[in-house]
């Protein structure tokens, strides 16, 4: 069966990536633009709204366990979700699930519901943490845990092989 919250959670993943990296905002509109939102154009109080939003989630793909992870899941939930509505954004984007106030509302909030929502599902269906935070001490970027297999670590495979050859030449 496959996820239907893939795309929310891989955009918090691409959005994280640069937003807790200091990106520029064109970097930021740029991620926001692939994956599908028209006409970005992001203000100053836009993008340090998103990066508040980012630190926040962070704490989601921190979480050491799976009770943890939900109980930051809630918390979010708590602060910013409003009730579920459907949406398709007057623009045929097709029917969707949103738990912000308004498709037009702040930037931060949007981030913040549409990114706990899709890792809160995640969590719910795999019964597991949601995500991690890349073990490289030189990375630390947010990764998702979508696939089956074993736990990740790393947030892809060029940190990982990074991570080994040095632990090679630590060794050697």
């Amino acid at each position: 069966m496959a996820f239907p919250h893939r795309d929310s959670v891989q955009r918090a993943v691409d959005l994280l990536g640069v937003l807790l990296f200091d990106a520029s905002s064109s970097e930021i509109a740029r991620v926001l633009s692939s994956h599908g939102e028209p006409d970005v154009r992001l203000s100053a109080s836009d993008v340090a709204e998103l990066r508040a939003a980012a630190v926040e989630l962070r704490a989601a793909f921190a979480a050491p366990d799976v009770a943890s992870a939900a109980s930051v899941l809630n918390a979010l939930f708590a602060a910013y979700a409003g009730p579920p509505r459907l949406t398709n954004h007057e623009e045929g984007y097709g029917w969707h699930l949103h738990a912000d106030a308004a498709d037009d509302g702040p930037w931060g909030a949007w981030l913040v519901t549409s990114s706990a929502l899709g890792l809160a599902s995640l969590l719910a269906e795999r019964q597991d943490v949601p995500g991690g935070l890349c073990a490289s001490a030189s990375c630390g970027k947010p990764f998702a845990h979508t696939g089956g297999g074993s736990p990740r670590k790393f947030c892809s495979p060029r940190c990982a092989t990074r991570e080994r050859v040095a632990a090679h030449r630590a060794r050697g």
